[in-house]
């Protein structure tokens, strides 16, 4: 039962109602100017977030769109009208685990930084895309929805793995030996690249004209193995095209011409479904193409066709590098072959002069004996200038014989059988003759001297005493020479080396020397030590030799003189002239025995061409005003550096 009210409680309520009316009435007042307040800052807000350059939604807790803005349509396609207050179908089927575990983490930690994925655009194409995302809240108790921003990373990816790529094949090229192996390696990180089930590297021979498969990659491995026994006419491929225009090739639908493509497709038994190519140029022609089949997702694009051309110039640079070996091996094993017949033929000359050469100084000295009993004015100056020229080519035989010391000559051998068959009959032949005799020992000692082998055993040299020793015996020998000769000849480590090519080599270099320097002039000769090891310079200030001609300095029978105005003088004669073997025994002296030759020269500034001539007297030169100016136009400087021995224990 109510209790009645009295007429002042129902005044005072009353008066509450009204009161609590007028509050009311303030409050949906406040609210409705509120709510303005609210649809006028979510106006602002909506623009504001349309000028963000980065597409943005925002999602309610149950991941319906709440707003997204233009980049979000720019980017992926759906408008915001399409998408309100639904699920955007923009999750790849092999991501959507990873959506649900990035929306658990969300949760978790209120905000998810940088996150790269994968997001389909309304068009059916894939894209690369990084994501942040954060919840957002109208109070301070819960959240009300998230906010993701997402930024487009497909082209910077993509920059990434072609570059990666890139750095891969070059990496790569050493690695595999043949041409086949590594255009396979390049195909098969073109597939990828391009999202291809193929690609190839098609050539055209240059003999026979047709066209041949090179280092194919196919998803379809029975498809790679058939491709590459096949052989194609230059008409029947589109790569015949390519290769005729210089041009790149899109075939995105190849029923648009089923003639060709289909008796292509016979051969290979592999459906073609869209095709790339670009060309492989050399230079001036276009020698093949680079093809990428059947793109896996979309059409090939410009973007393809650049991607394409960057590996078509290591695919063309791998093929030229691959002919040029080829030439280089045929060329090489020719120059080999080339270089025995040369060694046989050295070899055998150096035999053949030995005995008439070694004949013909016993000859020459049986006849001066002769003609002894004559007035030498009769014959002198005649058998002189023989004896010289035969020294000459005794000389030559010589050097022939330490650069080719390895090689044996059966001179030796023979002369020594026969004479050990018929010493008996010697004996009494030369008794009747000439009286009782060991001249048989005689014989044997001269046939070892000149045709025995030659046993070289190192000997201890101290460089400084042995390079004043050779400086005063060959003195004498180019006594007539008007060139100062200055030493300093420093204490030194011993060297081990056998006497005689320690002397060729020492006797060399000075009379080459002597030869390239111009009376008046002068030669350093030093002996010093260098590090733990000893070294011997000899630098003369002559006329020095063309920078051409120091390339070949070293490589034997080699003049520097032009060869025109090219004379065989009297040895130590400045500008003598030469055989051209010295310097290239030396350099087989020291591979032999273990020590460093070096050269470094100047032409002479007043003479720098191989044809100019100098006078031979710096006084006589028209250029050199003094002896100092000849001195500092140009030279050459030979240095020999011998190891430190290695210490025995």
């Amino acid at each position: 039962m109510v209790d009645k009210l009295t007429y002042e409680e129902l005044e005072q309520r009353l008066k509450d109602i009204e009161e609590e009316s007028v509050e009311l009435r303030k409050a949906n007042k406040g609210l409705r100017r509120a709510e303005k307040l609210h649809r006028k800052l979510s106006r602002r807000l909506r623009t504001l977030l349309d000028f963000i350059p980065y597409p943005l939604v925002v999602f309610t807790l149950e991941g319906h769109v709440y707003y997204l803005n233009l980049a979000f349509t720019q980017l992926f396609g759906w408008s915001f009208e399409e998408l309100e207050g639904k699920l955007i179908p923009f999750v790849p089927p092999d991501r959507k685990q990873e959506v649900l575990e990035n929306i658990k983490k969300l949760f978790k930690e209120k905000i998810l930084l940088r996150h790269e994925t994968k997001r389909l655009t309304k068009d059916g194409r894939v894209l690369d895309v990084a994501i942040r995302a954060s919840l957002y809240s109208e109070s301070e108790d819960e959240p009300s929805g998230e906010l993701v921003i997402f930024r487009n990373i497909t082209q910077q990816k993509k920059i990434a793995r072609i570059n990666e790529a890139i750095l891969r094949i070059s990496m790569a090229l050493p690695k595999y030996p043949t041409l086949d192996q590594l255009i396979y390696y390049i195909n098969s990180e073109v597939k990828p690249l391009v999202g291809s089930e193929g690609s190839i590297v098609i050539l055209r021979d240059e003999k026979k004209g047709d066209l041949f498969v090179l280092g194919p990659a196919y998803d379809d491995t029975e498809t790679q193995k058939r491709v590459k026994k096949i052989r194609f006419s230059m008409d029947q491929l589109v790569a015949g095209e390519v290769i005729r225009t210089g041009e790149p090739i899109i075939v995105s639908d190849t029923s648009e011409n089923t003639e060709l493509h289909r008796e292509r497709d016979k051969k290979l038994g592999y459906k073609t479904k869209n095709l790339l190519l670009v060309p492989l140029r050399n230079r001036d022609r276009v020698t093949g193409a680079l093809c990428a089949v059947n793109k896996k997702e979309g059409i090939f694009d410009q973007a393809d066709i650049e991607l394409l051309n960057i590996v078509a110039g290591t695919v063309e640079l791998s093929v030229e590098n691959a002919r040029v070996s080829d030439e280089l091996k045929k060329a090489y094993n020719e120059v080999t072959s080339l270089n025995r017949a040369k060694d046989k033929v050295i070899n055998h000359l150096s035999h053949e002069l030995r005995t008439p050469v070694a004949i013909l100084s016993g000859s020459l000295r049986l006849l001066m004996k002769e003609l002894t009993a004559l007035p030498e004015e009769k014959w002198k100056n005649n058998l002189g200038r023989i004896q010289r020229n035969l020294d000459r080519i005794v000389d030559i035989q010589y050097e022939v014989a330490d650069i080719m010391q390895d090689e044996q000559y059966r001179t030796h051998g023979m002369l020594s059988l026969l004479l050990d068959q018929c010493t008996d009959e010697l004996e009494v032949l030369i008794a009747d003759e000439v009286g009782t005799s060991p001249v048989i020992e005689q014989i044997r000692r001269h046939i070892d001297n000149i045709f025995g082998p030659k046993n070289m055993i190192s000997d201890e040299i101290f460089l400084n005493e042995y390079v004043r020793d050779r400086l005063g015996d060959l003195k004498t020998k180019f006594s007539w020479r008007q060139v100062q000769i200055i030493t300093r000849l420093g204490q030194t480590p011993a060297i081990f080396i056998p006497l005689d090519p320690m002397q060729k080599v020492i006797d060399g270099l000075v009379k080459n020397a002597i030869e390239n320097t111009p009376d008046e002039g002068k030669i350093d000769i030093i002996v010093q030590k260098k590090g733990a090891g000893s070294e011997l310079v000899v630098h003369d200030y002559g006329v020095g030799i063309t920078e051409e001609n120091q390339k070949r300095i070293f490589e034997g029978f080699f003049a520097t003189q032009d060869t025109m105005k090219y004379s065989s003088k009297k040895p130590f004669d400045f500008n003598a002239g030469g055989k051209g073997a010295d310097l290239l025994r030396m350099k087989i002296f020291s591979e032999r025995y273990n020590f460093k030759i070096a050269m470094e020269s100047s032409r002479c500034r007043f003479i720098p061409k191989e044809a100019d001539l100098c006078p031979g007297r710096i006084s006589s030169c028209t250029f050199c005003a003094k002896t100092e100016d000849c001195h500092d136009s140009g030279g050459t400087v030979f240095s020999l550096y011998f190891p430190p021995v290695p210490q025995k224990g």
